[in-house]
């Protein structure tokens, strides 16, 4: 059951956030709110998404083994590293 409330003037920040929140999701501005609501007081409806990791090619010399960090760190940074 929803409940309409009288208008609820917004700071400046908040209305922005609200905003950018908006175009990021693709949400109205009700589900929007109702939802930084939700997780604010701890009410969140929805699991958080999964944390993804973003590959990327570390594109490190060959020969490099990153397997031995110390001994990586005396190779490229000599043996006063530590």
């Amino acid at each position: 059951m929803a409940v309409r409330t009288a208008t609820l003037p917004l700071d400046d920040d908040v209305a922005t956030a609200i905003d950018d929140a908006m175009q990021r999701s693709g949400r109205t501005f009700e589900e929007t709110v109702n939802e930084s609501l939700r997780a604010g007081l701890g009410l969140r409806r929805e699991p958080p998404q999964p944390f993804k990791v973003q590959v990327r090619a570390l594109n490190a010399r060959p020969g490099l083994n990153f397997d031995k960090i110390a001994e990586l760190l005396d190779e490229l940074e000599g043996p006063g590293h530590r």
